[in-house]
């Protein structure tokens, strides 16, 4: 039996993106889409009608005014509609392109048939429920980063992904040489998102394990530590793991570390540097920054 669902819609300022996408997945919606409008986004999510009702969408309209403010940016305009009757995944899906992404990757939708030809490393991605097509500046940054750190490996490297979302992050060190990928997250929408975009670009569970959890389930799966980790999620989580991180670290372990906006990177820089990392770059992408550190 088909169903209907509401279609919400919130036009924002861009450096809004991630505590937007952030809201809408603790809302529960399934789907989101971004496209550009000027010099604003607009972002689509979708959530079955049966399980809220106008007056939750309004409350939801109220958090996302009450983060705005929170952020110093002006609120975003919110709307909302029922769709009846449509495949509310091809929504959103048809306003999705391929990207390329740094010097190396291509990012392709799953429904999109990928050239055979390319000079790139073709990613494909079906991000399904969860946070991660490759079109954010702080994914962006990381996959830069990632480019950056393994060209050409010449030896194995194990990498730990925490917060893995759609598996992008995981599913591009792959690519690029990485030996073995411990990526977890804590929403099981994630986990799946990530395991079927892993099964989508032919890699095998034992160079990627994907698993529910965070920091712990990594460190019984590789109680020796990782060379390498990636953290792509907000900054105030950042903060809280460092600890957590710095117990998955060898001696030489890098990490690369992003959702954190620039006037939050001074705070993670601080609490890093008591743990002892070194910041060793920090880029930037808009109002995003990606930080690139190592152990002292």
């Amino acid at each position: 039996m088909s169903i209907s669902w509401w279609e919400i819609s919130v036009l924002c300022h861009p450096n809004l993106e991630e505590s937007i996408f952030w809201r809408l997945d603790k809302f529960g919606c399934s789907g989101t889409a971004r496209e550009t409008k000027g010099k604003s986004f607009l972002i689509r999510a979708y959530f079955p009608k049966m399980q809220a009702q106008s007056l939750d969408l309004a409350a939801l309209s109220l958090w996302l005014k009450q983060d705005a403010l929170l952020l110093g940016f002006p609120p975003p305009l919110t709307r909302w509609k029922l769709i009846d009757d449509e495949d509310w995944s091809s929504s959103w899906k048809e306003h999705w392109q391929p990207t390329p992404v740094g010097d190396r990757f291509l990012i392709y939708p799953a429904w999109l048939t990928p050239p055979e030809d390319s000079d790139r490393l073709i990613l494909r991605l079906d991000p399904g429920a969860a946070f991660g097509t490759g079109t954010h500046a702080t994914t962006q940054l990381c996959l830069e980063s990632l480019e950056m750190r393994l060209i050409n490996p010449k030896s194995e490297i194990t990498i730990a992904d925490i917060g893995c979302g759609s598996g992008i992050l995981s599913i591009g060190a792959v690519l690029l040489g990485a030996t073995k990928i411990y990526a977890v997250d804590i929403d099981p929408l994630a986990v799946n998102a990530a395991r079927g975009n892993r099964h989508l670009n032919h890699i095998h569970p034992s160079t990627l394990m994907i698993n529910q959890g965070s920091v712990a389930e990594v460190l019984e799966l590789a109680p020796e530590g990782v060379d390498g980790i990636v953290c792509n999620i907000l900054a105030e989580v950042i903060i809280d793991l460092i600890p957590q991180l710095t117990a998955l670290a060898k001696p030489k372990t890098w990490a690369i570390l992003s959702g954190i906006l620039l006037d939050q990177s001074q705070a993670i820089s601080d609490t890093l540097e008591q743990h002892g990392w070194i910041v060793a770059t920090l880029w930037k992408q808009q109002e995003w920054c990606c930080i690139q550190i190592r152990r002292n």
